[in-house]
């Protein structure tokens, strides 16, 4: 059997993935949220047919002779890219502006990441809750839920630059949302997490990220001096960071690719059939 047969369809195989990518990229331009994805390819093993040293004159020869085998898909990269900022009359929307990531904990009781600040309040026993449209718990910088007590006004539900978090006692004046751990009181933030290799992250759904080892651990704001602190800004949604142009290009670079190798393998079909009508 001819390698070209297989490795073009190893190359269609790799471009059809590639295209289910960008198709993906493009079904998500308008999540809240979304970070685009991107296919890296390498390449499969090589055949020797010639080694450096001799040729099969027993010669001296300075090169190889190799032929490759195809390529298959590396690794599917998510590029967390800033997306852009849309303004919205939505109290509870927030945006992230840097490297941060909201603290998601889901129905499981994991905790889980992501960058959608679409958040909405839901009544609870003991007040409002802050949450996602999922109805999944906002968390703060102590992995607390985000609860306003029904003493506050909801509408009046502010977010300061750092992620601190205000609401109206009805007098005019905002005063800090708190909370007690320990037995001790604190002021209620957002809890916003960064992460040393983003791409690691395994994506869940529902705009959701856990951590895996390729990830490392979260690295809370709040705690880690170190890090350069996200900024969050109330009444804004941090769009996809999805370029169409550039989709639209990969998604053409993609399809001439799959043809160019749907074209070598018609090509070896056609040499197999000559070589087949030499007896004739």
């Amino acid at each position: 059997m001819m390698r070209s047969l297989w490795t073009a369809a190893s190359g269609m195989i790799a471009q059809q993935t590639n295209l289910d990518t960008v198709a993906n990229n493009l079904s998500n331009v308008n999540t809240v949220g979304y970070k685009k994805d991107t296919v890296e390819f390498k390449s499969l093993l090589y055949q020797t047919l010639q080694s450096p040293s001799t040729n099969n004159a027993a010669e001296n020869k300075p090169v190889p002779a190799q032929v490759g085998l195809g390529t298959r898909t590396a690794s599917i990269t998510t590029v967390f890219s800033q997306g852009s900022l849309q303004s919205t009359d939505n109290n509870t929307y927030m945006a992230i502006e840097g490297n941060g990531f909201y603290k998601i904990q889901d129905k499981e009781g994991n905790i889980c990441y992501t960058r959608d600040g679409s958040f909405v309040l839901q009544p609870v026993a003991t007040g409002t809750m802050l949450c996602t449209s999922s109805g999944d718990p906002v968390l703060d910088q102590n992995n607390n839920t985000i609860i306003i007590s029904s003493e506050y006004k909801v509408d009046d539900f502010i977010v300061d630059i750092e992620g601190n978090l205000f609401v109206s006692s009805g007098l005019d004046r905002e005063i800090p949302l708190t909370q007690t751990l320990n037995g001790q009181e604190y002021q209620q933030k957002i809890g916003l997490v960064q992460f040393n290799n983003p791409a690691g992250l395994d994506s869940v759904g529902n705009n959701l990220y856990q951590v895996t080892v390729a990830s490392g651990d979260p690295l809370e704001e709040s705690a880690n001096q170190a890090l350069k602190k996200s900024r969050i800004h109330q009444q804004y949604l941090e769009m996809s960071n999805v370029q169409v142009a550039d989709e639209m290009v990969n998604m053409i670079v993609a399809q001439r690719a799959y043809e160019m190798n749907s074209k070598a393998i018609q090509a070896s079909d056609e040499m197999l059939q000559q070589a087949n009508n030499l007896r004739r």
